[in-house]
């Protein structure tokens, strides 16, 4: 276990000054799903994901030296320029996990503005580019003050680390392309407490992969993320779930391997369905997909039939769906989404997006 507590992150009051950092994180879309977690945010499976580059959050940080180092956090909070206090809340949680590593957040007055390239709570892991935006700021926050991460490994492990201590997934949002995140023995490095790049290991044809997001709801879910973990707890099925994320995972990084499109979309398929078949079989039950989101799954399964086309659909914790796909069809594809799928989603919304390289300093 990694035990990043250090008292010694304090600084001297004659040294404190202020500062400002910007990150722009994207979110990921997890293939193999993680749903299930336990001790302090620790996956119950492994999961492998794709970094985007249009979904995205982009956060600023900026910090002062206080008078008064009192019980409270020092924090103000925006989002899309508009004061969040129920937000500014949610992160002085986050702050307060993170005060045996980072003791110096109670010296400094903080104020944060953020804003995502997507709706948020629709169920494109808002929480994954958020919280890892939060922690690389943070993170570069550290080495400014104190010159302990220069090293770019030890800076993206210690992200991964700290961005899973806000939000499971955002551990994998750290790096591009892809992403292992949980223990597997069959993935070299692999790690509950933080993410490791995967993206070496993949044959190209996933490098440049598509993941156009077809927004049915732009609504916030009616059960958030957090509720659909703890409800695995009592789900007759968690156990079988499990062994089943395991195996479904080293097939699919033999396939991505190899670069068998054919067998990554039926994976990517059976994922998605097994995720939202878990919440219905969740007790309490319930259900984040819409109508729309059935009907696009069944066009897209027509169309693949009728056309051979190698597209395959996905859904993380929402209704919106993800449309996969190689680069080299991506001329037929879009076409398609326009002329059949378009008319499902919300005011016409979608967003174009693809494998990305990963967080951005601004």
């Amino acid at each position: 276990m990694i035990d990043y507590s250090n008292s010694k992150l304090l600084v001297e009051s004659d040294k404190l000054r202020s500062g400002t950092v910007t990150w722009k994180s994207p979110s990921n879309l997890a293939i193999v799903k993680y749903w299930g977690k336990h001790g302090i945010q620790l996956p119950r499976n492994p999961s492998i994901s794709m970094t985007l580059n249009n979904a995205f959050t982009q956060t600023k940080v900026s910090y002062e030296a206080r008078e008064n180092h009192d019980e409270l956090f020092d924090i103000t909070f925006r989002f899309h320029g508009e004061s969040q206090p129920a937000f500014a809340k949610k992160i002085s949680s986050y702050f307060e996990k993170l005060l045996p590593v980072y003791p110096f957040l109670k010296q400094l007055k903080w104020d944060i503005e953020s804003e995502n390239s997507f709706p948020h709570s629709a169920g494109i892991a808002s929480s994954a580019s958020s919280m890892s935006a939060l922690a690389l700021c943070l993170c570069t926050i550290e080495d400014e003050l104190f010159g302990s991460l220069s090293d770019d490994l030890l800076f993206d492990r210690k992200a991964s680390y700290l961005s899973r201590l806000g939000s499971g997934s955002a551990a994998r949002s750290v790096f591009p392309h892809w992403s292992v995140w949980g223990k597997a023995d069959f993935v070299n490095g692999s790690d509950d407490e933080f993410a490791i790049p995967y993206g070496l290991e993949v044959h190209d044809d996933f490098k440049s992969f598509h993941d156009d997001i077809l927004i049915v709801s732009k609504d916030e879910k009616s059960v958030s993320s957090t509720a659909g973990h703890q409800l695995m707890e009592n789900n007759a099925f968690a156990s079988p779930r499990y062994d089943q994320a395991n195996r479904r995972l080293q097939d699919l990084l033999v396939a991505m391997r190899k670069g068998d499109i054919e067998c990554f979309g039926k994976i990517a398929e059976d994922e998605a369905l097994t995720l939202h078949a878990l919440m219905m079989a969740s007790n309490p039950s319930y259900l984040l997909m819409h109508p729309n989101s059935l009907e696009i799954i069944n066009r897209v399964r027509a169309y693949r039939k009728e056309t051979n086309n190698p597209v395959y659909f996905s859904l993380d914790a929402g209704p919106n769906i993800h449309l996969l796909y190689p680069e080299n069809i991506v001329h037929d594809i879009r076409p398609f989404i326009e002329e059949q799928l378009v008319d499902l989603c919300v005011d016409g919304f979608w967003i174009k997006d693809w494998c990305g390289e990963g967080p951005e300093q601004l």
